[in-house]
Order: C-alpha cells, then sequence, then structure tokens
C-alpha cells in the first residue's frame, strides 16, 4: 500500500487534470505529508481556478470560501484501518488510493503545507468515486 501512495502522491500535482493538455504539468509535489492513521484518509484539494467564467479575477476571500467548502478530492494514502471492518463496510472499500471522491462539505481535519490543502476525513465521509471532477461543486 506504501506503494500506491507514494505514486499517488508523484502523479498529483494539485490541478484537475485536463483532457485538452496535451503537455505533462511539472509535478509539484509537497513533501512531509502526513500518514494517516486509523480509519483516516489524506486528501488532496484540486487548486481552485481565479477567474470566473467570464474572466473576472475572484477575490481572495471567495477563492477561500470555495477552498474550504469544496465537495471533491483525491485520495493520497489510507491509514491501516481503513476500509477494514467487515461488519460496516460488507460490500468493500468505498474507494482505492488514486481516485477522486466526493465527500461532504466541511468535513475533515484542514491541514496545509507548502501552500497546498489537504484533508484529514474519516472512511466512512466518502459519499461517492467520480471519474473527471470537473464541474462537481457544492450546490
Amino acid at each position: 500500500m506504501a506503494t500506491l501512495a507514494s505514486e499517488a502522491v508523484n502523479e498529483y500535482d494539485g490541478a484537475i487534470p485536463s483532457q485538452a493538455d496535451s503537455e505533462e504539468p511539472s509535478l509539484k509535489v509537497a513533501s512531509q505529508l502526513p500518514e494517516p492513521k486509523g480509519y483516516k484518509l489524506l486528501i488532496a484539494l484540486p487548486e481552485i481556478v481565479e477567474t470566473t467564467e467570464g474572466g473576472i479575477i475572484k477575490s481572495i476571500k471567495s477563492q477561500h470560501e470555495e477552498s474550504i467548502s469544496t465537495v471533491v478530492g483525491w485520495v493520497i494514502s489510507m491509514g491501516t484501518d481503513a476500509y477494514a471492518n467487515f461488519t460496516r463496510f460488507p460490500t468493500g472499500p468505498y474507494c482505492r488510493v488514486g481516485d477522486w471522491v466526493v465527500f461532504r462539505a466541511f468535513s475533515g481535519t484542514r491541514i496545509k503545507i507548502h501552500g497546498k490543502e489537504f484533508r484529514l476525513i474519516n472512511d466512512d465521509t466518502v459519499e461517492a468515486v467520480v471519474n473527471d471532477p470537473r464541474g462537481v461543486e457544492r450546490a
């Protein structure tokens, strides 16, 4: 599992993947990522777009509010007890390392490492897995 987690960290650059991009973005890997314990999942949040579709630059306050209320993230790693309770999760894990997941807004422990925000959430906080996180936002 440690290999999957390290591969996931090396793949994540903080941005939502774009199908239109033909070039590989330079990788920005945060160091000192925490190792989730117990039933916690380490989630990387997508970077917030700084402008609206019409080209208006969003205020710092607006970007911050959008960041903390996000409902989508990328699973970097899982604690050893995540989804281990077969009584609570009889059909198996809700997600895997490397999945984009939907979770409750404002959930988890928010942490910032080198300017990038991450969350530690409970395994049962995952609501869904999505293939493409673009367009997923809190209603």
